[in-house]
C-alpha cells in the first residue's frame, strides 16, 4: 500500500522529486570533488617523500604515532575536520528540500493517520521515498565529483608546470575512497531526510488535518521600499518573502556568499593584474627581453659574455652579480635635503644602526662585467674608469607612505670616496667603527640618480638603502672585506625593439646551447612570462570561479525546491487574492517582484562589501580608481549576477505556470486531499 501511494504521489508532484533529486546530485558532487582532492593531495606528498627518501615523514602521512614530522600528520584530520563541516553544512541546506517536499502532505498524512497509520510507517515511507529518489543522483553526483577532480589536477598541473623542480602530479582514485563517499553521502543525506520525517511522523492525526497547508506571518510584515517602488503587488511580495524567511535562508546566505565572493575574486585579481603590469612588465619592459640566471658561479668565473654578445638579435648584454654590504655615514655625510627631512631619525632602529658617530646602513653592491660598467659610465657622463664605484645618490621621503608615487631626494653629499665594512659574518660586522680592520674605501667615480638597465628593483623595503655599481675587476679587491658576493650571477640581455615571441625564443634556445655542459642555468624570456602570467590568472579565477558557482548552485537549489515544492501551500493565498478582485496579471507581476526582489537583496549587499573592499585595496596600493574604474570587472560580474537572477526567474516562471490554472471554488475547500 505504502508502496503505491509513495509511487502515484511521486508521478503526479514531479516539481518536488526533482528538488530533493537536485540536492542530492549536489551534496555527492561536492563530497565527492573533496574526497578525491584530498586523496591526491595525500597521494602527491607520498610519492613525494618516497621519491626523496625521507622515511619520518613518510611514516608520518601513513599516521605513525612516533614520527617526528607532525605536519604531514595533520593532513588526515584536517581531511576529516573539512569533511564533517562540509557534511554539516549540507545537512543544513539539502534539509530544506526534504523538509519543503514532506511538509506539502501534512494534509494527507494526517488523513492516513487517523485511519491508523502509524508514525513508524509513515516515517519509514518517506526514507524510502528518500532512498528511491537519491540513489541515481549519488551516483552520477559521486561520478561527476571524480571526473571534476580529474579536470580540475589537470588544470593545476597545467598551470604549475612552469614551476621549477617540482614533481608531476598523477590523478589517482582508490575503491575505499569511493566506498567513504558514498557512505558520507549516505548519511549525510539520510540525516537531511530523516529529521523532517521524523517531525511530521509524530503529528496529531488532528494538528495534520486541521494544517492549511499555506504559510502564515507571525507578525505583521511591512515592505515600505517594495510597497513605494511596485506599489500593492510590491508590498504582498515583500510580505509574502518575509513568511517564507526561514525555508529561503539557504538560498539567501549562498547567494550573497556567492555574489560576494565572485565579486571580490575579480576585483582582487583585477587590482593584481593592474599592479603587476605597472610595476613589473611595464615598468621593465625596456630592461630585459631574456635573463639567465648562472647557478653557484661567481662574475669572475663567468668568461662567456663575448660570446653571448655575437648572437644574431642580441642588441646588448649585461653580466652582474649582487652583494651586500654596510656603508659607514656620518651625519654631515648626509645632504642638506636629507638633514631637513630629519635624517636617520624616522628610522625606529631597524634598518640603521647607530655606531658612536657614524651609521650602518645598508649598501647594496651590484657588481657588473667591467665592458658593461664603462658604457654605464659613458651613459651617465662619467669617467670611464674601473677602479672606483658609481653610488646611486636617491633616496625617497620616508614620510611619504605612497609607495606608488614617491619623492626623491639626494641621499648624501658627494665625496671622494666611500666607506664600506661586511654586512653579515666576519669581525668587522660586530666590532665598532674604530675597531673595523676589515674596511674598503674605495674611490667615487660618480653620483647619479641614473641606474643601469637592469631588472632589479632598489630600496624598496630598506629605504634607506645606499646602493653602490662596482666593476668586477674593483670586486676582485674588495670582495674579501666585504662579506662576499651571491652565489649566482645574472645576465641581462636585451633585443632589438619589437622582437616577437618567437624570436625570443630561438634567441633564448641559442643561449642555452652555448651555456650548456659548462654552466646549471634557468632562463626566462619577458613575453613568455607575461603570457604565463595571464594563464596563470586565468586558471585561477576559473577554478575560484567554479566554486563561486558550485556555491551558488546550492542556493539555486533552495528557490526551486522553495518555489514548486510550496506551490500548493500558496494555492489558497493566491486564490484569497483572487476572490477580492486581483486579476492574474497583478499576481504574475507580485511573482516578478518576488523573484527580482530574491536576486536584488544579495546583489546589493555584495555590491556594498565589494566597493568597501575595494576601496580598502586602493587606497593601500595607492591606486588611482581611475585606472581600476577602466578595467573594472563589470562585464563577468553582471553576467554571473544576470545568471542567477535569470535561474530563480525560470524557477519562479514554472511555479506560476503550475498555479495559473488553478480551480478557484476547489482550492478554498478545506477538505479536499490535495
Amino acid at each position: 500500500m505504502w508502496r503505491e501511494y509513495s509511487s502515484g504521489y511521486l508521478k503526479n508532484n514531479r516539481s518536488a522529486a526533482v528538488s530533493v533529486m537536485t540536492a542530492a546530485f549536489i551534496s555527492s558532487l561536492l563530497l565527492s570533488l573533496l574526497s578525491c582532492q584530498f586523496y591526491n593531495m595525500w597521494k602527491y606528498e607520498v610519492e613525494r617523500l618516497r621519491a626523496e627518501g625521507d622515511q619520518y615523514a613518510l611514516m608520518a602521512m601513513y599516521l605513525v604515532r612516533d614520527a617526528n614530522d607532525e605536519a604531514p600528520r595533520l593532513v588526515f584530520p584536517l581531511f576529516l575536520l573539512i569533511m564533517g563541516l562540509a557534511s554539516f553544512s549540507l545537512i543544513v541546506i539539502i534539509h530544506n528540500a526534504f523538509a519543503v517536499s514532506m511538509q506539502a502532505r501534512i494534509h494527507q498524512f494526517g488523513i492516513l493517520s487517523s485511519i491508523g497509520a502509524t508514525p513508524r510507517q509513515i516515517r519509514t515511507c518517506l526514507l524510502q521515498e528518500a532512498a528511491y529518489l537519491c540513489a541515481a543522483p549519488i551516483l552520477l553526483g559521486t561520478l561527476l565529483g571524480i571526473a571534476g577532480s580529474m579536470g580540475l589536477l589537470a588544470l593545476l598541473e597545467m598551470l604549475a608546470q612552469e614551476i621549477e623542480g617540482r614533481r608531476a602530479s598523477v590523478f589517482g582514485y582508490h575503491p575505499l575512497i569511493l566506498l567513504c563517499t558514498l557512505l558520507i553521502t549516505a548519511i549525510t543525506i539520510g540525516i537531511s531526510a530523516w529529521i523532517p520525517a521524523r517531525k511530521l511522523s509524530v503529528m496529531t492525526p488532528l494538528e495534520a488535518i486541521k494544517n492549511t497547508r499555506e504559510l502564515e506571518p507571525r507578525r505583521k510584515c511591512n515592505s515600505p521600499l517594495l510597497s513605494l517602488i511596485f506599489g500593492v503587488e510590491g508590498e504582498l511580495a515583500g510580505n509574502a518573502l518575509r513568511v517564507q524567511r526561514k525555508a529561503l535562508r539557504t538560498a539567501s546566505v549562498s547567494l550573497l556568499l556567492s555574489m560576494t565572493a565572485f565579486a571580490l575574486m575579480q576585483c582582487f585579481f583585477t587590482l593584481s593584474e593592474i599592479s603587476t603590469r605597472e610595476t613589473y612588465f611595464e615598468k621593465y619592459q625596456d630592461a630585459w627581453d631574456i635573463m639567465v640566471t648562472v647557478k653557484d658561479t661567481g662574475i669572475g668565473s663567468f668568461g662567456e659574455a663575448e660570446k653571448l654578445r655575437q648572437i644574431p638579435g642580441v642588441d646588448d648584454v649585461i653580466v652582474y652579480q649582487k652583494a651586500q654590504a654596510k656603508s659607514l655615514l656620518s651625519e654631515e655625510n648626509l645632504s642638506g635635503e636629507m638633514r631637513a627631512n630629519g635624517g636617520f631619525f624616522h628610522d625606529s632602529g631597524k634598518y640603521v644602526e647607530r655606531d658612536g658617530e657614524f651609521f650602518r646602513v645598508s649598501a647594496p653592491i651590484v657588481v657588473m662585467d667591467d665592458a658593461s660598467f664603462l658604457a654605464y659610465c659613458e651613459a651617465i657622463g662619467a669617467l670611464q674608469r674601473t677602479d672606483g664605484a658609481v653610488i646611486r645618490n636617491l633616496i625617497c621621503d620616508v614620510t611619504n607612505p605612497d609607495f606608488r608615487h614617491p619623492q626623491y631626494m639626494p641621499y648624501i653629499k658627494e665625496a671622494g670616496t666611500t666607506r664600506l665594512v661586511a654586512r653579515t659574518g666576519g669581525v668587522a660586522a660586530e666590532m665598532s667603527v674604530s675597531d673595523c680592520a676589515e674596511t674598503a674605501e674605495i674611490p667615487v667615480i660618480a653620483y647619479t640618480e641614473e641606474v643601469p638597465v637592469l631588472r632589479e628593483e632598489y630600496a624598496t623595503i630598506d629605504k634607506y638603502e645606499l646602493v653602490h655599481f662596482v666593476p668586477a675587476s674593483l670586486w676582485r679587491e674588495i670582495e674579501r672585506r666585504t662579506g662576499g658576493a651571491e652565489e649566482d650571477t645574472f645576465i641581462r640581455i636585451l633585443c632589438r625593439e619589437g622582437v616577437s615571441l618567437e624570436e625570443l625564443d630561438t634567441i633564448q634556445g641559442e643561449i642555452e646551447k652555448n651555456l650548456a655542459g659548462a654552466y646549471t642555468t634557468e632562463s626566462e624570456n619577458r613575453i613568455r612570462e607575461y603570457e604565463t602570467n595571464d594563464e596563470k590568472i586565468q586558471g585561477m579565477l576559473l577554478v575560484l570561479g567554479t566554486f563561486c558557482v558550485l556555491l551558488a548552485l546550492i542556493g539555486l537549489g533552495n528557490v526551486f525546491s522553495n518555489a514548486l515544492g510550496f506551490v500548493r501551500q500558496r494555492k489558497r493565498e493566491f486564490a484569497r487574492y483572487l476572490s477580492v478582485g486581483m486579476t492574474p496579471g497583478e499576481l504574475r507581476k507580485m511573482f516578478c517582484i518576488e523573484a527580482f526582489a530574491l536576486v536584488a537583496r544579495p546583489m546589493l549587499w555584495a555590491a556594498v562589501v565589494a566597493v568597501l573592499a575595494v576601496g580598502a585595496m586602493l587606497k593601500a596600493s595607492y591606486m588611482n580608481p581611475a585606472e581600476f574604474l577602466a578595467e573594472a570587472p563589470f562585464v563577468p560580474i553582471g553576467a554571473f549576477v544576470l545568471s542567477v537572477g535569470g535561474t530563480v526567474a525560470l524557477a519562479y516562471y514554472l511555479s506560476w505556470r503550475r498555479m495559473r490554472g488553478m480551480d478557484l471554488a476547489e482550492v478554498l475547500r478545506d477538505d479536499t486531499m490535495m
